[in-house]
């Protein structure tokens, strides 16, 4: 049986709605493209960066559901230490050859997006939480909190043509 979007909404799932969250998708999603379909690396390392990289997304929710400003907060940046490592990791793999300089800078282009919208998060999550406008629930509208509406439209390409950029 499947289910509408709306019949599945609730309070610990608006952490989808954030453009960050949407965006850091996808340097997984290219991720695991380059480690297992196209690249020959070596299977520890394919399940290293493609971990490294699903952690930036997967920080995010998990802190997004934990009610607490400063549980967010630290999620945000163990979710900016995935970055980190998911950088250093494609790094590692264009310095000994094992994927492109094309795939890398296709990569690093998806990353650097993902990771200044995260600094961004972190910086207007901060502020609520300095000024004492945070209540301890999750809106079902991230918009009410976190409008990052400010930040420019992605520039970066979709992995997927035909998507709509959010």
């Amino acid at each position: 049986m499947e289910y509408s979007e709306t019949e599945l909404r609730n309070k610990n799932r608006g952490y989808r709605k954030l453009i960050v969250w949407n965006k850091a998708v996808d340097p997984f999603r290219l991720a695991w493209k380059i480690s297992f379909i196209e690249s020959k690396i070596d299977f520890k390392l394919q399940s290293q960066f493609a971990d490294a990289t699903q952690s930036i997304s997967s920080n995010i929710a998990e802190g997004y559901g934990r009610r607490s400003i400063n549980e967010y907060i630290q999620f945000l940046y163990t979710s900016l230490g995935s970055a980190a490592e998911a950088l250093s990791r494609a790094i590692g793999l264009q310095r000994t050859k094992q994927i492109s300089n094309a795939r890398f800078n296709d990569f690093n282009l998806l990353h650097y997006e993902v990771e200044n919208r995260l600094l961004r998060l972190v910086e207007k999550v901060g502020k609520k939480r300095d000024a004492g406008d945070w209540v301890n629930r999750i809106s079902e509208d991230p918009s009410a909190y976190l409008d990052d509406s400010e930040l420019h439209p992605s520039t970066t390409p979709s992995l997927h043509p035909g998507e709509r950029d959010a």
